[in-house]
């Protein structure tokens, strides 16, 4: 069974030889698919467990980062979770008619507001958080020993600044 040009470029298959597809490969292509895919396996798990608990993805993110806070602005609240901007509004209307968070003026800036669980939002956290924590760990624990982790999260850490790199720095290095 022929292979797909994606999955040849994916393992590193020297791409040469291929009469059809005279395209550069660059070296990133072997980790390309098999990070996509370790990170679509993760969001199916993880989706899958945080929506069993009654939650989207972006209030689990939102009661989370909220946790024994005493609350958040509205900006570092959008810039310590994982959710975008433009979504966070919705999010927090929605766990506002749950009950489960509030907003209050921010005393230090008129216009700004804080952000807080209520005491149902923080009965959630401590019912969710550890409970997501638990059903995760099994999943690394078989992926990855805890030396690997150790060596794998600075090398992320690598990839995800790069991405946040303005494009204007210039590349990274051309080999």
């Amino acid at each position: 069974m022929a292979r797909s040009l994606s999955n040849k470029m994916a393992s590193g298959e020297d791409l040469s030889g291929d009469s059809l597809s005279p395209l550069p490969t660059p070296h990133f292509l072997i980790v390309l698919r098999p990070l996509v895919e370790a990170y679509q396996a993760f969001l199916q798990i993880s989706d899958r467990n945080i929506a069993s608990m009654g939650l989207t993805r972006g209030q689990f993110d939102v009661i989370v980062t909220l946790g024994r806070t005493q609350g958040l602005r509205c900006t570092d609240l959008a810039r310590e979770t994982l959710v975008t901007k433009g979504t966070l509004t919705g999010v927090l209307t929605r766990l506002e008619k749950k009950k489960l968070v509030s907003r209050t003026q921010n005393p230090n800036d008129r216009r700004g507001q804080i952000i807080r669980l209520t005491p149902a939002g923080e009965t959630l956290f401590e019912q969710v958080f550890p409970r997501h924590i638990k059903h995760l760990e099994g999943y690394f624990d078989r992926s990855l020993s805890p030396e690997e982790m150790e060596t794998l999260r600075p090398l992320l850490l690598k990839i995800r600044d790069g991405f946040r790199a303005p494009a204007s720095r210039g590349r990274a290095r051309q080999d």
